[in-house]
């Protein structure tokens, strides 16, 4: 078979060597890499699909970091909205705070004092016998105290509840009905 000349060599699929200046060369089946298939796409959509696209994963990530870490979150107390966690620890912190300042009190002046007192003191850095919603109290026997925390109820059919804590001598504070 004679080879073909000009365009007639390079269009023929069928066969699969032509010349080129006098040698002969592999013709590719495929499309070059630089071949332009389809019409060319302005870079510019290019660059707003991939900064659209990269926008849409950021706020995906963000979202699952939202659920996963904040949504469920660990309770404080069983019961409690994550949401009350930093309200009852600070309670807590509240009243470990009397309590350290009772324990002074009885060690310094021999008697304990009232939740008045004790702010009047100056023995606190608590300003305000109370917390977002919690109220102190403070009763005295002799030198026993015991330091209360107390919250009005939850509305009825609520989920939240409002635990109320105690704490005493023995520096712990628990939870009371």
């Amino acid at each position: 078979m004679a080879p073909r000349k000009g365009s007639e060599a390079a269009t023929s699929l069928a066969e699969p060597f032509r010349r080129v200046g006098g040698n002969l060369t592999v013709v590719s089946f495929r499309t070059p890499a630089n071949a332009g298939v389809a019409a060319a796409v302005p870079t510019f959509h290019n660059f707003l699909m991939k900064i659209f696209v990269s926008l849409l994963v950021a706020v995906g990530f963000l979202w699952g970091v939202y659920l996963i870490y904040l949504k469920r979150m660990p309770t404080a107390a069983e019961g409690t909205a994550s949401t009350q966690a930093i309200s009852i620890s600070g309670v807590r912190m509240d009243l470990l705070q009397i309590a350290k300042a009772e324990r002074n009190s009885i060690m310094v002046d021999g008697r304990c004092l009232s939740l008045d007192e004790l702010l009047a003191s100056g023995s606190m850095s608590m300003s305000r016998p109370e917390r977002d919603g919690y109220t102190y109290s403070v009763q005295c026997s002799g030198n026993d105290f015991t330091a209360t925390a107390h919250h009005a109820a939850a509305p009825a059919g609520s989920p939240i509840r409002y635990p109320n804590m105690v704490i005493d001598q023995s520096m712990q504070v628990r939870e009371v009905e």
